[in-house]
């Protein structure tokens, strides 16, 4: 099994170089040696190496910025992505692609299924949904794994936010009306290459498993609940910070005002994947706490 692996310095990509490596000859690019920007390096990369599967962990991710450079999001997250997806047809390749929670509107009151119609109400969630769409429209073998919530050690997340202000700050107000399931990007690689390794050795299965797939961990919080439990597990792994639990205050989103509109419900149903590929997704606690440990242990 050959597999080229794009945007292996993001938070997603960093993992799935470790947990790609065991399934078969893997080249590894990063925004240096593969620049989604620059169409004509890929196509050359593609071509010197033929893969079987190409798994683009690329994206545009500033939620924010995206609103004031929206030719840039879309040339990133829609323009390079059907490249890609119609390389990977040409070529008989599997194409795996990640996309986002906010191709929703975040109105619906349960978690989003994969059938659900998406309505963005950003431009970084318009520009990963017209990514979807030409994945889908390409005709290739393709898994778009929509992912909610995503931090890691590494990068800039929620998690290592929250570390850093907790200790610069004595009081923090946090957004309460928006809910999610945090989810790493450790567990997303993992289950990724699982579900690779099983389509490319069942026969069976890979006939009939191209489509979209939710992933993201168990549980439900608020952006608030993380919060307080990120203070909490670090203090009782020996950091120190200045804002106490009791100094973490709950706002709305209408207090906090930012450029690109949030969805409220960021909740993806996952029982199609646990399906498909027979897994389990953890508690979104689980890997979080780990995460917590590598950081301070």
């Amino acid at each position: 099994m050959k597999i080229l692996l794009l945007g292996a310095n993001g938070q997603v990509g960093w993992e799935l170089e470790r947990s790609l490596a065991p399934l078969g000859q893997l080249q590894s690019c990063n925004r240096h040696t593969a620049n989604l920007e620059d169409l004509d390096s890929i196509k050359k990369i593609i071509h010197n190496y033929v893969p079987d599967i190409i798994v683009n962990a690329a994206a545009y991710t500033d939620v924010d910025k995206a609103e004031s450079e929206e030719n840039r999001a879309y040339s990133i997250n829609y323009k390079a992505v059907d490249f890609l997806a119609r390389e990977s047809k040409r070529i008989d390749a599997w194409f795996i692609h990640y996309s986002s929670d906010y191709v929703f509107d975040g109105k619906k009151l349960d978690p989003y299924v994969e059938l659900d119609e998406p309505e963005p109400l950003s431009i970084y969630g318009k520009s990963k949904f017209k990514g979807e769409q030409s994945v889908v429209e390409s005709g290739c073998k393709y898994i778009i794994f929509r992912t909610s919530w995503v931090y890691s050690t590494r990068g800039n997340n929620f998690v290592k936010t929250m570390i850093r202000l907790g200790k610069e700050k004595d009081r923090l107000n946090i957004v309460s009306d928006q809910i999610g399931a945090p989810t790493s990007a450790r567990l997303i690689a993992d289950i990724s290459s699982l579900c690779l390794y099983r389509l490319f050795y069942d026969k069976n299965l890979a006939k009939n498993v191209s489509g979209i797939y939710h992933l993201s961990s168990s549980g439900k919080t608020s952006w608030y609940g993380l919060a307080k439990y990120i203070i909490n597990e670090s203090k009782n792994l020996g950091d120190t910070f200045l804002v106490g639990s009791e100094s973490i205050h709950p706002i709305s989103t209408s207090e906090y005002q930012l450029p690109a509109i949030r969805p409220h419900n960021s909740l993806l149903k996952t029982q199609k994947i646990c399906n498909t590929f027979s897994i389990h997704l953890p508690h979104w606690k689980v890997p979080l706490k780990r995460t917590l440990q590598e950081i301070y242990l």
